[in-house]
């Protein structure tokens, strides 16, 4: 059965169809909730609580061929609570954690997602879901419910506070590191 399908007969009130399509997204939706709360016990709390939310307002999906999308906006929804109530705070203990879990990362990519992290939340939605989703620039409109134009200069911004927490620039733009070897 196409996904079309399974997301029209979940709105008319199939819970089995809704399993399948949370089953078939759940990678991705565990992706995204761990780049927001960033351990594993907190990603999984938030893909459930929004697969509970997902099941309670399924049928208030208006159009069928944005249910990632609608379902990608109650996730983050519900990972900033998470966030709220753990009030941004990780403990050491947990960042040594996830080096364990995940070998193949290297101290780069705590770095990028330490300063990820320290973006403000609309930078750091379009950054996440643009550049570790990979979803298109009018996906990302969509979830953030912004204008196309919008997404784009908070990725530009975004990106350029990301060089100068990393290093890459000072805020004149002149180069601080050089990467030649």
């Amino acid at each position: 059965m196409n996904e079309l399908s399974l997301i029209r007969k979940a709105v008319k009130g199939n819970k089995k169809c809704l399993e399948e399509l949370l089953i078939l997204h759940s990678d991705q939706l565990y992706r995204t909730a761990f780049l927001y709360v960033r351990n594993r016990e907190d990603a999984l709390d938030v893909v459930q609580e929004a697969s509970y939310k997902a099941f309670k307002s399924i049928g208030k999906l208006k159009n069928e061929k944005y249910f990632l999308t609608w379902l990608t906006r109650i996730l983050i929804h519900c990972a900033y609570e998470v966030l709220n109530r753990k009030k941004k705070e990780i403990p050491i203990d947990l960042m040594n954690e996830r080096n364990v879990d995940r070998p193949e990362q290297g101290v780069e990519s705590l770095d990028l997602m330490e300063a990820v992290n320290q973006l403000n939340t609309k930078h750091k939605d379009a950054i996440i879901l643009f550049y570790f989703q990979d979803l298109p620039i009018s996906e990302v409109a969509k979830v953030m419910n912004i204008p196309e134009n919008t997404v784009k200069t908070y990725l530009s911004r975004g990106k350029e506070r990301l060089k100068k927490s990393l290093g890459g620039m000072n805020h004149n733009g002149k180069k601080l590191i050089s990467r030649s070897i």
